[in-house]
């Protein structure tokens, strides 16, 4: 097969490359230049959506209409766009073989492709429980959620399924959107996780309760503190039963798994510098290799606000760190300079009509302020980290724009407090008046 040669080459193509590959129009690259290439058969679009919309019974959210970049409000970039602006999108190709010496790729069918510039944007995958050699975990409707195609068979499976009972495995990000998703589509819906709470990792155990409440509320059964350890499959394969390590057994049609991801970094090992689960970058995203960046999920760099190397795994770290390793690349090509990359650690969710808010960093003490009542028509509450005298982070549930903005502002100003008595009763209102 005769090979391909481009200036620059984005592996990958979530979100991460479809924000590149913006910046790279804007900073004026010329047709032919840029490729990326993606084992997706689909240019890139905003996965968020998948947990999200793409689930919904009625007014769900299909392609063309979340394709980057309308995640950040910005022009919706179609499969055309692309072709407009000469980058070449390599779809359903995935690539086995990475010679970083050599400027090299090998796909799965055989191709050859040539860069002088490459941006690793490989993302994430999803743990599943075949890792664990967890019985069973290979049958029929189970189900997990990174990719448009993981979507697709789950939307078959509530339709075939339709008013039956899911599992939810994992009390995270992905398994609190889901159980709400599956509970929207009329399923008789359980949660489990090992956690002694939902979402440990940011949540503190007041915040949790709030949410496991409110889901109980909903109909949703928390079983919290065991796992699943096997499933019982009919004769057509599906699975029928999830077995708890606690003895418990859950009937049950669906099973979707948010356990958790890894960086998808296998491509690499041995040729690059690795940290922290991932590969290690500098302030520009540049890594241990000449002409090789890495971006998203995978990237281990430097946190300037906190003065330590981190790896973050967000959508909008994700678009951030990939148009400041562009506006890198051009510059150095011409001789400028960028600043250092200087990222507010930032997430959020949405479930049913909940939406929350968080920044900074989720250690230290912590006070809760507001009406953390699950049954208030429209609750609204928060929490501020405090280290060393500092408030270095902010959640927000239900707050509006103006409000997201304050503590935002907040968790980047780390302003001193006094008391933690004092800021708890001032609430939301110490974040407005910063």
């Amino acid at each position: 097969m005769a090979e391909k040669s481009f200036k620059y080459v984005i592996l990958g193509g979530g979100v991460a490359a479809g924000y590149a590959a913006r910046e790279f129009a804007k900073q004026g690259v010329q047709p032919g230049e840029l490729a990326i290439i993606s084992k997706e058969a689909v240019a890139p679009y905003e996965r968020p959506a998948l947990s999200k919309a793409y689930l919904f019974p009625e007014g769900a959210a299909r392609l063309p209409g979340f394709h980057v970049c309308v995640g950040s409000g910005g022009e919706r970039l179609l499969p055309e766009w692309y072709k407009e602006k000469g980058i070449q999108l390599i779809l359903s190709t995935e690539i086995v073989k990475a010679d970083l010496p050599a400027k090299t790729l090998v796909s799965a069918a055989g191709e050859t492709f040539k860069y002088q510039i490459l941006i690793i944007a490989t993302g994430s995958t999803v743990i599943r429980l075949t890792d664990f050699g967890v019985q069973g975990a290979d049958a029929k409707n189970i189900f997990y959620l990174r990719e448009i195609d993981d979507a697709d068979k789950l939307v078959e499976a509530i339709k075939a399924k339709k008013n039956g009972k899911a599992v939810i495995v994992g009390g995270g990000y992905i398994g609190l959107e889901l159980g709400a998703i599956m509970n929207i589509n009329s399923f008789d819906v359980s949660m489990v996780f090992p956690e002694p709470w939902c979402m440990p990792r940011l949540f503190t155990s007041d915040i949790a309760a709030f949410y496991e409440d409110y889901y109980t509320n909903k109909g949703i059964k928390i079983i919290k503190g065991t796992v699943a350890v096997g499933f019982t499959v009919d004769s057509n394969g599906e699975v029928k039963e999830v077995k708890l390590k606690d003895g418990r057994v859950l009937e049950v049609d669906i099973v979707v798994v948010g356990v958790g991801g890894r960086p998808l970094t296998t491509l690499f090992k041995g040729q690059v510098e690795e940290e922290k689960g991932g590969i290690k970058t500098d302030a520009f995203f540049k890594t241990s290799v000449p002409d090789v960046y890495a971006v998203g999920d995978l990237a281990t760099f430097p946190l300037k606000l906190y003065n330590e190397l981190r790896r973050v795994e967000h959508v909008d770290h994700a678009r951030k760190s990939a148009e400041q390793a562009v506006k890198a690349i051009k510059a150095s090509e011409e001789g400028k300079s960028v600043d250092e990359y200087d990222y507010l650690p930032y997430f959020y969710s949405r479930s049913f009509d909940l939406a929350w808010q968080f920044y900074g960093d989720n250690v230290g003490d912590s006070v809760i302020f507001g009406d953390n009542n699950p049954k208030s028509p429209k609750a609204k509450f928060g929490s501020y980290w405090i280290k060393d005298g500092k408030v270095v982070g902010a959640f927000l549930e239900g707050g509006t724009a103006e409000e997201n903005q304050a503590i935002a502002k907040v968790a980047k100003l780390q302003p001193s407090v006094q008391s933690l008595d004092a800021l708890k009763s001032e609430g939301l209102s110490f974040a407005c008046k910063i």
